[in-house]
């Protein structure tokens, strides 16, 4: 620092530091859409792959139903080399990982990439941790534009201060970088992880099942619905809850079980981070995932999640403040036999939207996933709700004729 002007200096460095931090502030201000690798193909990942799923990701249409992340898991990285600079597999990636990033930016896609907060990562390759400035810069150069920070090998690490260290690191390498936080939830990050992460794991890893656990803290769905009911006054834009990455399309449940799983992420206000083989989407997973009427609802500019309005044991009912005074409710059947519902919207104050007040407007009732008006909130809602399926509408008011 020169001597003869420290106010100065300090001065113009306060006018940087604030201006990126800024930007960091202003990314995902509303849920992250993409796609992820992990879920499909687990640490088979390589150039070629990454490369023909941005190309699939233009041409399904999924870019233009608003995905644009590519990320790369785990199993990229081998090793460091002698100035402790992180070395992408070689073999897997030979054009190097800034070539990709062009070839995905070419794409109008964004380019995403793993790292761990441990020495090691899940996969036992190298970790950040002790190298957390030096990767934001590597991966800054390289043109990354999204991080999954996971948190194997944490070797005894306080999670707020180990993700703050990368999140200062990111924010310090002059780059936007929306920054994952894959804590899986167990240091509640939802209490710390605004202004240092974007997002934040609020559970163990999703498994491609409607319910199911595993010994060692595997989920399915339904199990990771229960556990975001009390989340909903973390989220908003800017900082969100996620519940994992998407199985849409893996194979592991039914058509009307991933319709639950998809609009229940969108209710939630969660990423939208696919994770299936983009190349081989059949008709129900490729109209599931771009569903313009349920991502516009996850995607809405007011970024609050859904609480459970009613709970009714194996029936539930989720609802979506929107901006316009609108509002998605969500009608959930966890059982294995249909719902015949006969809802009177008369009958229920919605203390979920304060300005929805269905006892003295009349609202339009829109079916998100029939994609038409099925009838008004002076009537009741009269539907059949699939085993272990939904059904989602839209609530607008109708304005009084002039």
């Amino acid at each position: 620092m020169n001597a003869k002007y420290p106010l100065i200096f300090s001065f113009v460095l306060l006018l940087t530091t604030s201006s990126y931090a800024q930007k960091f502030e202003d990314l995902a201000r509303t849920p992250p859409m993409g796609w992820n690798s992990w879920n499909k193909f687990g640490c088979n990942v390589s150039e070629k792959l990454i490369k023909e799923m941005a190309d699939a990701m233009v041409e399904t249409g999924m870019l233009k139903a608003g995905y644009n992340y590519i990320v790369i898991d785990d199993c990229w990285q081998v090793a460091r080399d002698s100035l402790g600079n992180i070395l992408p597999d070689p073999e897997r990636f030979p054009s190097g990982m800034k070539a990709l990033a062009n070839y995905i930016h070419a794409k109008g896609l964004k380019f995403g990439i793993y790292s761990c907060a441990g020495s090691l990562t899940c996969q036992g390759r190298p970790g950040s941790r002790g190298y957390q400035f030096q990767d934001a810069r590597t991966y800054a150069a390289w043109g990354v534009d999204y991080l999954k920070y996971d948190w194997c090998s944490d070797e005894g690490q306080n999670p707020k201060a180990a993700y703050k260290t990368m999140s200062d690191a990111l924010k310090g390498c002059k780059r936007p970088i929306v920054f994952s936080i894959c804590e899986w939830g167990d240091g509640k990050p939802w209490e710390w992880g605004n202004g240092i992460g974007h997002l934040w794991r609020t559970t163990a890893d999703i498994r491609d099942c409607y319910q199911c656990t595993f010994d060692w803290g595997g989920l399915g769905v339904v199990d990771i619905i229960d556990k975001q009911a009390e989340l909903q006054k973390f989220a908003g834009p800017g900082h969100w809850n996620d519940p994992d990455m998407l199985e849409v399309g893996n194979g592991g449940m039914t058509e009307d079980e991933y319709k639950t799983h998809f609009s229940m992420w969108s209710m939630l206000a969660a990423p939208l981070m696919a994770g299936n083989d983009l190349r081989k989407m059949d008709k129900s997973t490729k109209e599931i995932l771009t569903n313009s009427d349920v991502i516009a609802v996850n995607q809405d500019s007011l970024g609050q999640q859904a609480t459970k309005f009613m709970d009714m044991g194996e029936y539930e009912i989720w609802a979506k403040p929107l901006s316009n005074k609108e509002v998605a409710v969500c009608f959930m059947n966890r059982t294995n036999q249909v719902w015949k519902l006969d809802y009177s919207w008369q009958k229920q104050t919605m203390y979920f939207a304060t300005e929805v007040n269905v006892h003295k407007k009349v609202y339009t009732v829109y079916d998100l996933w029939e994609h038409k008006t099925i009838g008004k909130t002076k009537e009741k809602l009269v539907k059949e709700v699939p085993a272990h399926g939904v059904v989602m509408v839209r609530l607008s008011q109708i304005k009084p004729a002039q």
